[in-house]
C-alpha cells in the first residue's frame, strides 16, 4: 500500500439508493456482475452485527475444529470481502476469483445489491441479526475508527444518520426485514446476535447442523472457545490489527471492541431512546422479526 493510503472521510456514494463506502461503490461494475458459485457459503449482516464471529466459527467448523488451520490468515483472508475495495488493497472480487471452491464469502449489502448469481444458485447463506441499539453504538465506534467512512459527527448526529438510513449500507430496518423475508425461499440459515451470545454452543450446534457437519461435544467445545470473544480479540488472525492505519486505526477504537448486548444504554439518553424506540414500532410494524436488547 502506498504510504498516503486511501483518501480518507470520503462522502458515500448511493448505488440503486443504497449509500455505501465511496471506494466499494466506485467498484460497484464488477460486484453486480460477480458469478457466485452453486456450493459458495455467504455470511451476510447489517455491520457491527457479529460478522467476523460467524466468519471465524464457519471458517473452523469447516476445518473440522483445527484452530491451527485457522491461523494460516487474517480472517479477511480466509473469508473475502465481496464488494471490499480500497485504493492499493486487493478486491474482494479479485480475491474470489482465485479461490478454490468451495468458497465462504463475507457481505453487508442488502437483498437488493446481492449478485443475482447467489439467488440463481441458490447458494447457502447465513445471516446474523443484532438489535438496532447495539448495532448503533458498535456502528458509530467503528465510523470513528475506520477512515473509509465519512466523519461521524457526535453521538446524537450519527444516531439521527443513522435512524434515517444515511450510513453506510442504508437503514437496519430494511436490511434485517429483507434477509428475515429471503429465508422462506431460500436455503437461509438466520441466527440472532442475543442467541449466539446467550448459548453460542446452542448457536454454533444449527450452523454446523446446516453446513452438513457432525464433529462432536469435545470439537464443539473447542470452537467455542476458540471464537469466544477474548480468544478472538487476542487473536490477531481475527482481531483485524493487521490491517493498515491509515484504513482503520484501533488506537481510536479497537476493532472488536465489547462484543455484549446491551451497551446501548451507556449512551442513550431517555429522550433519544424514547424517540428511537418510536422509530422502530412505525420501521418494523407487520414483521415477524423480535429482538432482545439485553440479556
Amino acid at each position: 500500500m502506498e504510504k498516503e493510503g486511501p483518501a480518507q472521510r470520503p462522502e458515500l456514494k448511493y448505488i440503486h439508493g443504497v449509500p455505501l463506502i465511496k471506494y466499494f461503490a466506485e467498484n460497484w461494475d464488477q460486484v453486480e456482475v460477480f458469478k457466485a458459485r452453486p456450493d459458495d457459503l455467504l455470511i451476510s449482516t447489517y455491520p457491527k452485527a457479529g460478522t467476523t464471529w460467524m466468519s471465524e466459527i464457519v471458517d473452523t467448523i469447516l476445518n473440522n475444529g483445527d484452530t491451527e488451520k485457522s491461523k494460516r490468515d487474517a480472517i479477511y483472508i480466509r473469508v473475502p470481502f465481496l464488494e471490499f475495495e480500497v485504493p492499493e488493497v486487493l478486491k474482494g472480487t479479485e480475491q474470489l476469483v482465485d479461490l478454490p471452491s468451495p468458497r465462504v464469502i463475507k457481505t453487508h449489502l442488502p437483498i437488493e445489491l446481492l449478485p443475482q448469481t447467489f439467488w440463481d444458485n441458490n447458494c447457502k447463506m447465513i445471516y446474523v441479526a443484532r438489535n438496532a441499539k447495539d448495532v448503533a453504538v458498535s456502528y458509530y465506534h467503528f465510523y470513528q475508527m475506520a477512515k473509509v467512512y465519512p466523519e461521524p459527527g457526535t453521538w446524537e448526529e450519527f444516531l439521527q444518520k443513522y435512524m434515517d438510513g444515511e450510513v453506510s449500507y442504508g437503514s437496519w430496518h430494511n436490511h434485517v426485514k429483507g434477509w428475515w423475508e429471503k429465508k422462506q425461499k431460500y436455503r437461509i440459515l438466520y441466527l440472532f446476535y442475543e442467541d449466539m451470545k446467550e448459548d453460542p454452543k446452542r448457536e454454533i450446534r444449527k450452523v454446523m447442523k446446516f453446513l452438513e457437519k457432525d464433529l462432536g461435544e469435545d470439537v464443539l467445545e473447542n470452537i467455542v472457545h476458540h471464537t469466544s470473544f477474548q480468544v478472538m480479540k487476542e487473536n490477531p488472525m481475527a482481531n483485524y490489527e493487521t490491517i493498515p492505519t491509515c484504513v482503520m486505526d484501533h488506537s481510536i477504537s479497537p476493532f472488536m471492541r465489547k462484543g455484549i448486548a446491551g451497551d446501548w444504554k451507556n449512551y442513550f439518553t431517555v429522550a433519544q431512546n424514547k424517540a428511537f424506540d418510536a422509530d422502530y414500532t412505525r420501521k418494523m410494524a407487520g414483521t415477524g422479526l423480535r429482538f432482545r436488547t439485553e440479556l
